[in-house]
């Protein structure tokens, strides 16, 4: 299977630079996380991997060759917005894009009908899409995306739409195409999907890469700076201890907290005012931080000009 290589591309609309100097690899059998606040350059880096557009500078590379109209016959994209005809049938539509890839059309039909069939579908082959709703038309977009047995998948916010049981076979697809060594590309700004399915993470902000490389190596550079605390009992002292300025609560019901410690504090501070203000604490652990976290955190430290672009 081919590795992605995105080298120093950079894309400019006007006097817009929609995509800085931006590189980043994914490699087969990995799944690479695609990560940014809207408007951070995600689609645009995305266009230009799928040659739907041209980088200004730079080169986007698939098995060490220049991306083109023959790569677009080995990828396999599920763009953010759905791309599917109305009127047409489930199966006359997944026959179509198949021929499109290179697919014969009774390879394509054959292929359709495997996959409707996996995503427990099969009658919905005579079925106009306009008559589906909005979760059976993201399978259908799905099926589209893997239907010609892709070498390079690349999936926009692929959950959209999808109930908890649909979006957990969704997922288990996505782990049986990584187990097959193909390379994949997940672009999203659900960070607990991007922790349960990732080996690799990209984070852009604003055109610019921050932050590059495995999702452990990313977590473990941040340190055990957060607090998960699990307690029965009056939960004011979550206030308390946030107004001095100590930690942050970044997430927070009415017996569980996640805290972030600030400014070298302690863990035992975060323990020591649970113990005197609850009736009992039942979990006390120092972890590495959320992805979450780090997101906020590395995005808001460029807009306060704390951060250089990763290299």
């Amino acid at each position: 299977m081919p590795e992605l290589r995105v080298d120093r591309i950079t894309k400019r609309f006007g006097r817009l630079t929609a995509v800085d100097d931006v590189s980043f690899e994914a490699r087969p059998g990995r799944i690479l996380g695609l990560l940014g606040p809207n408007g951070a350059g995600k689609t645009t880096s995305i266009r230009m991997i799928t040659y739907i557009t041209v980088p200004d500078e730079g080169q986007v590379l698939l098995d060490g060759r220049p991306v083109g109209p023959w790569s677009q016959l080995v990828m396999g994209y599920l763009p953010e917005e759905r791309g599917l005809y109305k009127k047409m049938k489930v199966g006359e539509q997944l026959t179509f894009f198949g021929e499109l890839k290179g697919l014969s059309r009774s390879r394509a039909v054959e292929r359709a009908k495997y996959w409707l069939g996996r995503f427990e579908a099969a009658d919905w082959y005579g079925r106009k899409t306009e008559e589906l709703s909005k979760g059976m038309q993201q399978k259908v977009q799905f099926i589209t995306a893997i239907l010609h047995d892709p070498k390079l998948v690349i999936l926009d916010e692929p959950f959209g739409g999808l109930d908890p049981i649909n979006a957990e076979l969704l997922q288990d697809v996505i782990m049986e195409l990584k187990e097959e060594g193909r390379t994949i590309l997940f672009a999203s700004h659900r960070m607990e999907q991007v922790e349960q399915l990732c080996d690799d993470i990209a984070l852009i902000a604003k055109g610019r890469v921050l932050l590059e490389g495995s999702l452990r190596d990313v977590k473990r550079s941040f340190g055990r700076n957060t607090v998960v605390l699990d307690f029965e009992g009056d939960d004011s002292f979550l206030d308390r201890l946030e107004g001095t300025g100590s930690v942050r609560v970044a997430t927070r019901s009415r017996s569980h907290a996640e805290l972030q410690l600030l400014d070298g504090v302690a863990p035992r501070l975060v323990l020591e005012s649970a113990l005197s203000a609850v009736e009992q604490v039942t979990r006390f652990e120092l972890v590495e931080p959320p992805l979450r976290d780090i997101f906020v955190s590395v995005v808001q430290d460029q807009a306060a000009g704390r951060t250089q672009p990763a290299r």
